[in-house]
């Protein structure tokens, strides 16, 4: 038994015959403009065109790529108006299927780097929402959620830029996991990362729902805990919600480690079975 991990029906906007097929999948920059209007000249904004003429110092001519963050890739060439100005005159555009699963993050809040870090490798494996969250082991307990967000929402476009993820992940504004519980968010699958003794396998709970529903789920949240793990009153609230407790091995992973590790194993599950 097959499934992939995109809905091949919702592809869209084929490319034309001198399309991204015919080059490398796409130009080693890449910029980000979250709306695209047209086929013709795009404007980057002022932060892009400073980070291609100042930082990378590309000049007219260059390929390029635009991402959108709604799966929308679009090559062409530079064209350079000064420091300030520049524009890319597209040539090709690939609108990529949607995911079939959309996989929502509800992670812990870790330290500085640590949060960062995960940031990027969630992108980058394909995650596309991040719900941080502040359970009563967090150690780390942002000042500001705003301006975390924003710090939050920039690596993550940066990280798309990087890997070239044509999906924009969304960053949600920090909150206690009891709200979180209370807003009763609800998902067609829900899995917590549990160190308690009465846990599965990840491909267990997957198989249970694609037996039942003949499908993937169109929306799963996967709970990460913090270094001092979720407390037994959170578990509970859990298991209340329909959540079902997975293992990544015998072994207690720091959190940067256990969101990345889940997101693999899960990620990987989807797209081949």
């Amino acid at each position: 038994m097959t499934r992939t991990c995109i809905r091949r029906s919702e592809v869209s906007s084929p490319a034309p015959a001198s399309s991204l097929a015919e080059r490398p999948s796409s130009s080693v920059h890449r910029f980000f403009v979250p709306e695209v209007r047209g086929r013709g000249l795009v404007e980057l904004p002022t932060a892009e065109t400073r980070h291609a003429t100042r930082v990378l110092r590309l000049s007219s001519g260059e390929s390029v790529t635009i991402l959108d963050g709604q799966g929308g890739e679009f090559l062409g060439r530079l064209e350079v108006s000064g420091s300030e100005t520049a524009h890319v005159r597209i040539e090709s555009h690939r609108q990529h299927p949607t995911p079939e699963t959309l996989v929502t993050l509800i992670q812990s809040v870790a330290k500085g780097p640590a949060m960062e870090g995960l940031i990027h490798r969630a992108v980058e494996l394909g995650c596309g929402r991040l719900v941080p969250v502040i359970s009563e082991h967090s150690v780390s307990r942002p000042d500001s959620a705003s301006d975390k967000q924003s710090k939050w929402q920039s690596i993550a476009v940066e990280a798309a830029k990087q890997s070239g993820n044509p999906w924009r992940m969304t960053v949600e504004l920090p909150e206690s996991i009891r709200n979180w519980i209370a807003r009763k968010e609800a998902f067609e699958l829900l899995l917590v990362a549990s160190l308690e003794a009465e846990t599965q396998p990840p491909h267990v709970w997957l198989e249970e729902f694609y037996s039942k529903h003949q499908r993937a789920p169109r929306t799963m949240g996967i709970l990460i805990g913090p270094e001092g793990d979720f407390s037994p009153s959170e578990y509970e609230a859990f298991r209340r919600a329909g959540a079902r407790p997975f293992s990544l091995g015998p072994r207690v992973l720091r959190v940067e480690t256990a969101a990345t590790a889940a997101l693999a194993v899960l990620q990987s599950l989807l797209c081949v079975r």
